[in-house]
C-alpha cells in the first residue's frame, strides 16, 4: 500500500465507439482490494479520486488497515456528488442560507457569494395531507389543499430556486424524494469530460433525510444526514466519518411464494436491532441476493435507519441493469454502468466472501408473512398474532359502541418504503380485484389511502386494470407524496374520534411505511402496524385490528360466505402477468415530465432579489436568530439545571413533531393570536421556516414523559429555582435571562428517526448547551453538533433512571474548547440539591476533528459564515 501518490493505473475501454477510462482499482491493489466490503471500495475510489498528498496516503493505508480486525478509529473524508432534499428539510436549511447571506451583507460581504457547490434537488413531497379519500378526484382536491395551504412557502422555494446556483425543485405531484432519485436521478455511475477519453466514476450522494440509503437497493451509495451536515457539504466542506464498520448480510435460499419484500424487510430490521447496530453500514451479499429484483431490494436498503444502519447496501449486478431499462434509461447508459461495474470490481460476485466487521445470515426461504408492531418497527410479529398482541394492552372500553374495541382507523397504502416497488404495488391492486369480485369493501370506519411514490404507479396501475378495483375497495390514489407515512394523515373519520373520545375504543393504523412511533402517524393514535400493501388493503376490509387473518375470515358478505385471506392473496405467476401487461419504460420520464410541468406550481410569483424580503408578520418564515456571527462556542466549564430528563426511544418525533398541530395546543394559540384560523393550522412541518413557532413545538409530545415531573401537562417543565410549572421556552427563558446554563438528560438511542435538524435547532433556542445520554442515534447526534449542541454519552450503567434526578439538582460539565478531542473523557457532576456531589465520566459523542471544529465554532451556520468572510477578505 506504499506510494499512494504514484499516478494511478487507469482502465480504458470502447462503448459504441466512445472512449471511456476509470480508475483501475482491481490492477492497483490486487486481492487485498476484494478483501473490502464493496462499500469500502467506494469510499477508496471517492477518497482517490478527490484527496491528495499525505491526505490520500493516510485514507488509503486506514481503509486497508481496517481488514486486519474489520474496525477502525480513523476518519476519512467523503465528497458526494449531490445532494438531495425534500421540502421541510430544505426549507429550514434554506431559510439558514438567506439568513446567511443577509449576515454577510451586514458584515459587508456581497450576499451572492454564498451559493451550494453542488447540486441539490428539492422533492416537494412532505406537505401533502389526507383530506380526500376514496373518491375519485381525491388526487386532485388534496394538491389544490396542499397548494393553498403552503403557498408562502413554495414561493420561497421558488426564489431560491432563482436565487441560488444548483438548486432545483421538484414541485409537488412529482413524487416522493427516494422514488424520484431511483427513477429520475440516480445515474449508478457519473461521467465527465477527461484527456483520455470519459471518465467514468461511480454516483454517491447524500439525503436529508433518514431513508435516503432506498438508492443503495440499486447499487448507489448514499445516506441521510441531517440538514445542518448536509449545509456543510453544500458549501463545500467534506462530511468526515470514521472509517465504519461493516456488517455483511449474507442472503441465502429465495422467498417463498405469497412472501413479499416487505417481510424480509421487516425481518431483516428484527435482526439487525437485536444485535444492536447502531451507524455501522450493512452490505447484503450471498447467492441469495441475485434471487431479488431491485425492487425489492430498494425496500430493504429503504428500512435502513429502522435496522440502525447508516447504509443497507446492495452491490450492482443483472437486476441493477434489469432495473435501469425497465424505468427508461437508455441502452448506452446501462452498457456504461454494466462495463464499469465490471471494470472496477464493485459488481455483484454471489459466491465472494469479503471481509466484515461481523456476519449476519438470512435464509430467504424461511422468511414469513409479518407484521410490526404496534409502536417499534423492529417488534416483529406473524401476521394472524394482532390479537394476541393487542391483548396485552388491557384495554378496558369506557363506553359502548359498535366499533370493534381495535378498530383500524386508518388503513394507509403509503411511503416510497413500499410504493417504489410495482411488484408490491401490484399484487396490492390483484388482491382488490379478487375483494372487489366478491363484492367485499371495508368498513365505514375505516379511512383508506393509496399514495404513491411516482405518478408513473398510476399509468401501470391502470394499463392493468388494477387502478379502478383499488378505487373499489376504498384505496384510490390520494397524491404523490408521503402522505400517512411522516404523519400527514389528516383528520380521523369523525365516527372514529368520537368513540375515541368516549373512550369506547382504542384504534389501530396499519400502513405499508417504515415507522410507526406513537403519535408518528396520527397524534390521537398510539398503535400502528407495518405491513406490506396488499396486507394493508385486507386489514382495512376486516376493519378489527383483533382479526386473525390466518385462519378468520377477512369478512363474511352478505349472503353468508366467508371469504379467507387464501382466496385474496395473489400468486406469483398473476403478478408476473399484470406487471407484464402494465409496465412500460416510457411512463416514468413522461408521468414526471408532466407532473413537473404543474401550472399551479409555475404560477407561483416569487422574488427576484439576491436577499429574501422577510415578511415581519409571516408565520410560516421568520429569520433564525442563530443564523448570525455571533453564535459563539456552548462548551466551557459550566453548572447548569436539566431543563427535561427523559427515558430511552425519545424519538424525533418527540423532539419535534411534524404531524397536524392541535388546535387546542399553546403553539395555536401563539398562531391564531398571530391572525392564523385555528381550524387551518396544517401541521408542524409546514413551519419550519418559522424558528418561534418551532421553538415552541420542541418537546411536544402527548407520549414523551419529563422524569422531572412525570404528571407535568404536554409540552411543560419545572422551572426549579422558582418551582413553577411553566411551557418549556418559558422555564428555558426564565433560565436564560438569569443566565444559568440548561441540559438534558436522556436514556438510550436518543433522538431515533427522522433526520429533521429541527430536533436539534429546538433545543439549542430553548438553551441546550449539552446533552447527556445513555446512547444516540445517528443523524441526531450529528444535527446536535452541527447547532453546537455537545452529546455526551453516560458511562456504562448510568441511565436517567439510576441518576434519580430530583428538580433542583445541577449538573457540572468540563468541556473546554481547546483541549476537547474525538471520544474524550469528560468529567461530570452531579449535584444534589442537599449539597452532596458524585463524579462521574461522560464520553464525547464526537467523531472527527470537523465535528470538534463546528462545536468550537458554535455550530455548522457559524462555520460556513465565518469561512465565507474569510475567503471574501482573501479573495474580494
Amino acid at each position: 500500500m506504499e506510494n499512494t501518490n504514484a499516478p494511478l493505473h487507469c482502465a480504458h475501454f470502447t462503448l459504441n465507439g466512445v472512449p471511456y477510462t476509470c480508475l483501475d482499482l482491481p490492477a492497483e491493489y490486487g486481492a487485498d482490494y476484494f478483501r473490502l466490503p464493496v462499500v469500502l471500495r467506494l469510499l477508496l475510489e471517492n477518497a482517490l479520486r478527490n484527496m491528495q498528498g499525505a491526505e490520500r496516503d493516510a485514507a488509503v493505508a486506514a481503509l486497508f488497515g481496517w481488514l486486519a480486525h474489520g474496525t477502525s478509529e480513523s476518519e476519512i473524508a467523503f465528497q458526494p456528488g449531490r445532494v438531495l432534499m425534500h421540502d421541510t428539510t430544505s426549507t429550514p436549511a434554506l431559510v439558514d442560507i438567506a439568513a446567511m447571506r443577509d449576515a454577510l451583507a451586514e458584515a459587508g460581504v456581497d450576499p451572492s457569494v454564498l451559493n451550494p457547490v453542488l447540486p441539490v434537488d428539492v422533492s416537494v413531497d412532505h406537505s401533502l395531507a389526507v383530506e380526500a379519500y376514496a373518491r375519485a378526484d381525491a388526487a386532485q382536491a388534496n394538491l389544490d389543499l396542499e397548494l393553498r395551504r403552503n403557498a408562502e412557502r413554495y414561493r420561497f422555494l421558488r426564489w431560491a430556486s432563482k436565487a441560488l446556483s444548483n438548486v432545483r425543485i421538484h414541485p409537488p405531484g412529482t413524487g416522493i424524494m427516494h422514488t424520484i432519485n431511483l427513477e429520475q436521478l440516480a445515474t449508478v455511475v457519473c461521467q465527465q469530460p477527461g484527456p483520455a477519453g470519459t471518465a467514468l466514476y461511480p454516483d454517491m450522494m447524500i439525503g436529508t433525510d433518514s431513508h435516503t440509503p432506498m438508492i443503495n437497493g440499486i447499487g448507489v451509495l448514499g445516506w441521510g444526514v441531517g440538514g445542518l451536515e448536509a449545509q456543510t457539504v453544500m458549501f463545500g466542506m467534506p462530511t468526515m466519518l470514521r472509517i465504519p464498520d461493516v456488517i455483511g448480510v449474507r442472503l441465502t435460499g429465495a422467498l417463498r411464494p405469497g412472501v413479499t419484500a416487505t417481510d424480509l424487510a421487516l425481518t431483516v430490521t428484527q435482526r439487525l436491532r437485536a444485535i444492536h447496530v447502531s451507524g455501522e453500514f450493512v452490505e447484503f451479499f450471498g447467492p441469495g441476493v441475485a434471487t431479488l429484483p431491485a425492487g425489492s431490494r430498494c425496500v430493504v436498503a429503504n428500512m435502513a435507519p429502522e435496522y440502525g444502519a447508516t447504509t443497507g447496501y446492495f452491490p450492482i449486478d443483472g437486476e441493477t441493469l434489469a432495473y435501469l431499462r425497465q424505468t427508461g434509461r437508455p441502452e448506452d447508459h446501462i452498457a456504461r454502468v454494466d462495463a464499469y461495474a465490471r471494470c472496477t470490481g464493485i459488481a455483484l460476485d454471489p459466491d465472494a466472501e469479503p471481509r466484515y466487521t461481523r456476519v449476519v445470515n438470512i435464509a430467504l426461504d424461511a422468511v414469513q408473512m409479518h407484521v410490526a408492531g404496534p409502536k417499534r418497527p423492529q417488534d416483529l410479529h406473524p401476521y394472524g398474532q394482532t390479537r394476541e398482541i393487542l391483548a396485552s394492552m388491557e384495554f378496558t372500553p369506557r363506553a359502548h359502541t359498535p366499533l370493534p374495541r381495535h378498530a383500524i382507523a386508518i388503513a394507509a397504502i403509503t411511503s416510497c418504503t413500499n410504493t417504489s416497488d410495482p411488484r408490491l404495488l401490484t399484487a396490492a391492486g390483484l388482491l382488490a380485484r379478487k375483494a372487489r369480485q366478491a363484492g367485499l369493501r371495508p368498513p365505514h370506519w375505516v379511512k383508506t389511502s393509496l399514495g404513491p411514490g411516482s405518478p408513473a404507479a398510476a399509468e401501470y396501475l391502470a394499463r392493468a386494470g388494477l387502478l379502478d378495483d383499488l378505487a373499489a375497495v376504498g384505496f384510490d390514489i390520494v397524491g404523490y407524496g408521503c402522505t400517512t407515512c411522516i404523519g400527514n394523515s389528516g383528520p380521523l373519520p369523525p365516527v372514529v374520534r368520537d368513540a375515541l373520545a368516549e373512550g369506547a375504543i382504542h384504534p389501530v393504523a396499519v400502513l405499508s411505511g417504515n415507522r410507526n412511533f406513537t403519535g408518528r402517524i396520527h397524534p390521537d393514535l398510539d398503535l400502528g402496524f407495518l405491513m406490506s400493501p396488499p396486507l394493508v388493503i385486507a386489514f382495512a376490509l376486516a376493519g378489527d385490528a383483533e382479526r386473525d387473518l390466518s385462519r378468520e375470515p377477512v369478512q363474511v358478505t352478505s349472503d353468508g360466505r366467508a371469504v379467507h385471506l387464501s382466496e385474496l392473496w395473489p400468486t406469483e405467476a398473476e403478478i408476473d402477468a399484470a406487471l407484464a401487461a402494465g409496465q412500460r419504460p416510457d411512463d416514468y420520464r413522461a408521468a414526471f415530465k408532466i407532473a413537473s410541468a404543474n401550472p399551479a406550481w409555475q404560477a407561483l410569483q416569487s422574488p427576484a432579489s439576491a436577499r429574501f424580503p422577510w415578511d415581519a408578520a409571516s408565520t410560516a418564515l421568520r429569520r433564525p436568530p442563530f443564523a448570525s456571527t455571533e453564535a459563539g462556542s456552548q462548551l466551557g466549564r459550566y453548572t447548569a439545571y436539566p431543563l427535561l430528563v427523559v427515558g430511552d426511544d425519545v424519538t424525533t418525533d418527540h423532539l419535534s413533531p411534524a404531524s397536524a398541530i392541535p388546535p387546542d395546543s399553546l403553539i395555536a394559540d401563539f398562531l391564531v393570536e398571530r391572525g392564523d384560523d385555528r381550524n387551518d393550522l396544517n401541521v408542524f412541518a409546514s413551519r419550519r421556516g418559522n424558528w418561534e413557532v418551532m421553538m415552541r413545538a420542541a418537546f411536544y409530545s402527548k407520549s414523551l414523559s419529563n422524569l422531572l415531573c412525570p404528571a407535568a401537562p404536554v409540552g411543560h417543565t419545572l422551572h426549579a429555582p422558582s418551582g413553577r410549572l411553566e411551557p418549556i421556552w418559558d422555564a428555558a427563558a426564565h433560565y436564560a435571562k438569569a443566565s444559568q446554563p440548561v441540559v438534558l438528560v436522556a436514556g438510550a438511542r436518543f433522538g431515533t428517526g427522522s433526520s429533521r435538524d429541527w430536533a436539534a435547532k429546538g433545543q439549542r433556542l430553548l438553551g441546550i448547551r449539552a446533552v447527556l445520554a445513555v446512547s444516540f442515534e445517528r443523524i441526531h447526534r450529528s444535527n446536535l453538533i452541527g447547532m453546537g449542541i455537545l452529546p455526551l454519552r453516560l458511562p456504562d450503567g448510568v441511565t436517567p433512571a439510576t441518576l434519580q434526578l430530583q428538580p433542583g439538582d445541577r449538573i457540572e460539565i468540563d468541556a473546554e474548547a481547546a483541549t476537547l478531542t474525538p471520544r474524550a473523557a469528560i468529567p461530570v457532576r452531579i449535584l444534589r440539591a442537599d449539597g452532596q456531589a458524585e463524579p462521574l465520566t461522560a464520553t464525547a459523542a464526537v467523531e472527527t476533528r470537523l465535528e470538534i471544529r463546528l462545536l468550537q465554532m458554535g455550530g455548522v451556520i457559524p462555520a460556513i459564515l465565518s469561512d465565507t468572510i474569510s475567503s471574501a477578505v482573501r479573495h474580494p
